[in-house]
């Protein structure tokens, strides 16, 4: 199974970066490759589902996912329940450096679902993951330099 890992060095205390990275529902507003997510639900133990449509070289993507929140170790996981590929699960992280500064990391396992044609677009994928993924935590990254 293909694996992406994107890891940003951000200029701004882990809170700061931990609060941009969980709320979802403000990516559409500052990244231009995420179209909408809509949070669909969430329970008090920190679950949520959400339902996200992202640009992906020149395709849409579609999927819903569940996102379960770690506050104490600023990581929240995702698993897609539903939508366009056969698997994708993940995590985005934010570890604080001590310093006022913390990095971002995103990282994502994907099955496109086409068997036989995986091992030709399987890195295609991957690379397109991996430039998306770069995107949004710049965007990030600006989001939280210029508040």
């Amino acid at each position: 199974m293909p694996h992406v890992e994107v890891n940003l060095p951000i200029k701004a205390p882990a809170a700061d970066a931990w609060r941009a990275v969980t709320r979802l529902e403000d990516y559409a507003d500052y990244m231009e490759n995420v179209e909408s997510v809509t949070v669909l639900g969430a329970s008090e133990s920190g679950a949520r589902t959400s339902a996200w449509s992202v640009l992906l070289k020149g395709s849409v993507l579609e999927w819903v996912e569940e996102d379960e929140l770690d506050e104490a170790n600023r990581v929240m996981s995702f698993s897609q329940t539903s939508g366009d590929l056969d698997e994708f699960t993940g995590y985005w992280r934010v570890d604080d450096r001590g310093d006022g500064t913390s990095v971002v990391v995103f990282s994502v396992d994907f099955e496109i679902g086409i068997p036989l044609l995986a091992d030709m677009l399987n890195p295609v994928a991957a690379k397109a993951l991996r430039e998306n993924s770069e995107h949004m935590l710049r965007a990030i990254e600006r989001r939280i330099t210029v508040s």
